[in-house]
């Protein structure tokens, strides 16, 4: 065995003149990677990250054949010689690198100590093939130094078994991907893994390992406390890293260790991989009614024993667990609801109406919709919606307390232009379960929404006539 390191353009040149194979006997196709691997390659080589070695096998008539590397040299021969074009999803689309400053006839300019005068340039890669590149950038890739490791003299048996030893490998899941974007909060993840609760949960040896735990951590803090902007699992750590925090992660440990206290035996069996979440989601909610936290426990095993079978608006938990699409925005907010009204009708406890802070209704209506309207104004627009909310049976995501500027804010709209809003809200009602959190794009939505559903009736009411 040897080591060679080639500069990208000579290995890829082998390549095309067939001194480098890539259609060893066993080896699997080309093709294997998607777009978003090739553009994370290309990245890595203009940016002169580490890539792993290319392992080659060579037989005794100095013949060389790809055995691990495949997808990464054909991924290379692409761009460089097949036009292909990095597509605008990559995550890091701009390049940095260093370039020499020209004069209008295009000379190299020298400085007066007389060395040449040099500038930092970015370039965007989106939509560009290798020919679209800056030089610079383009003599970057061709320079590119490609560690290979070179087994020699051997058969193509050998070489078959080769392939099969190190293709043994496992790509990362999505999961352990997602997991990789939330760096900022990964190693509290880990650390609220440790606690006793994931050692006496029923979590197969599977799920202990292959990133399902990870991503029930990061579901939970996403159900808490990021409801509205929920995202799958390819893209909830990219989000969390944003847009998180310590203190939320902290809150659902807080909640993890009084789950410890009261969570013992079969109670256990509720906190599946797939459910835990809305388990930790419909806790902190509990956590908000000031009763004791055996209730809660009292309430699991009353869940188990038949009230996951009670309908609640004509459904049961149970019969919305067997959908297919059980982590899609609407039908999780489903299941919290169902949860929580079980809980509340369990407990005896009304649900919480959602409280509206006049002062900070009054800034938003103000600096949105009315310049000057009065705090007296304010206490109007919130006995209409409350009127409005009502008559709507809006009990879900829109009533939540996070989204009552922009709802008072739609009232003082209807006032100031002479508008009727009630078989508005009863359909927006019916078509919405969730708002945007910044309240003033959810604004600017609602009242573009109730201009379109104003048009449509009055184009109704003229095809009428």
């Amino acid at each position: 065995m040897k080591r060679q390191t080639y500069t990208l353009n000579m290995y890829l040149e082998k390549m095309r003149d067939l001194d480098i194979r890539s259609d060893a006997d066993v080896q699997r196709l080309s093709g294997q990677w998607n777009n978003a691997m090739t553009n994370e390659l290309i990245v890595s080589v203009l940016n002169g990250d580490y890539i792993p070695p290319i392992i080659l096998g060579q037989e005794e008539n100095s013949q060389a054949w790809i055995i691990d590397g495949l997808q990464r040299s054909t991924a290379f021969m692409m761009f460089r010689f097949g036009n292909y074009k990095v597509t605008s999803s990559i995550e890091e689309p701009i390049i940095s690198y260093r370039a020499k400053v020209r004069d209008a006839d295009g000379e190299v300019k020298i400085d007066g100590a007389g060395d040449i005068v040099w500038e930092t340039r970015e370039f965007d890669i989106r939509r560009k093939c290798f020919g679209q590149l800056p030089e610079e950038l383009q003599k970057t890739f061709n320079e590119y130094q490609l560690d290979c490791v070179i087994h020699e003299n051997y058969s193509m048996e050998r070489i078959s078994r080769l392939v099969r030893r190190f293709n043994f490998s496992k790509s990362m899941n999505v999961s352990q991907k997602a997991f990789t974007f939330v760096d900022r909060y990964a190693r509290k993840i880990r650390e609220i893994l440790k606690r006793e609760f994931f050692i006496e949960a029923e979590y197969t040896k599977a799920e202990r390992k292959n990133g399902t735990l990870e991503r029930v951590i990061m579901e939970s803090v996403m159900c808490m406390f990021h409801l509205d902007s929920w995202k799958k699992s390819g893209q909830i750590g990219a989000y969390l890293n944003e847009n998180a925090s310590m203190e939320e992660f902290k809150i659902l440990e807080g909640c993890i260790a009084r789950l410890e206290n009261m969570v013992a035996g079969d109670l256990y069996s509720v906190f599946t991989a797939k459910n835990t979440f809305l388990w930790f989601a419909l806790f902190h909610k509990f956590t908000e009614l000031g009763l004791a936290d055996c209730r809660f426990a009292d309430f699991l095993c009353a869940f188990q024993n038949g009230l996951n079978e009670k309908e609640i608006n004509g459904k049961t938990f149970d019969e919305i667990e067997h959908e297919r699409s059980t982590k899609d925005k609407t039908v999780i907010m489903e299941k919290l609801d169902i949860l929580e009204t079980l809980m509340l009708e369990y407990l005896n406890v009304s649900k919480p109406e959602p409280e509206i802070d006049l002062e900070e209704a009054f800034e938003f209506v103000r600096e949105n919709v009315v310049p000057f309207a009065t705090k007296g104004d304010i206490e109007q627009y919130a006995e209409v919606l409350d009127a409005l909310m009502r008559k709507a049976g809006c009990n879900k995501g829109v009533m939540e307390a996070g989204n009552m500027p922009s709802l008072i804010g739609i009232v003082a709209y209807s006032f100031e232009n002479d508008i009727d809003l009630d078989g508005w809200i009863v359909d927006y009602c019916n078509r919405n379960d969730s708002y945007i959190a910044s309240q003033a794009e959810n604004f600017q939505c609602m009242r573009d929404d109730l201009q379109q559903f104003i048009k449509e009736a009055d184009d109704a009411h003229t095809d009428a006539a």
